[in-house]
């Protein structure tokens, strides 16, 4: 008795591709989450995940640029925020 469908085909292109959403989507949580805290790490990581996410062929490419742009967005956060408080981090 077999429990389990019969192998046909493999898709390997569909793990790949599901990894790369699941990158875009946390490249933009994120990149959100470090425009309040954390943004000298956060805002790396989620450009580094948005562009390894668009590299992948992600479905979720706006996703991945919003990601992209929020990393973005939090280095020029704490850049203007340095400037104005002459320190390393920044507070509110």
């Amino acid at each position: 008795m077999q429990l389990t469908a019969p192998v046909t085909g493999t898709d390997e292109t569909r793990p790949t591709a599901r990894d790369a959403d699941g990158m875009a989507v946390a490249s933009f949580i994120l990149g959100l989450l470090g425009l309040l805290v954390l943004n000298i790490f956060l805002g790396p990581i989620s450009i580094v995940l948005a562009v390894v996410s668009l590299w992948r062929g992600t479905t979720r490419r706006a996703r991945a640029f919003l990601g992209l742009t929020l990393g973005v967005a939090d280095l020029a956060v704490l850049a203007i925020a340095m400037q104005v408080s002459h320190t390393l981090s920044w507070s509110l």
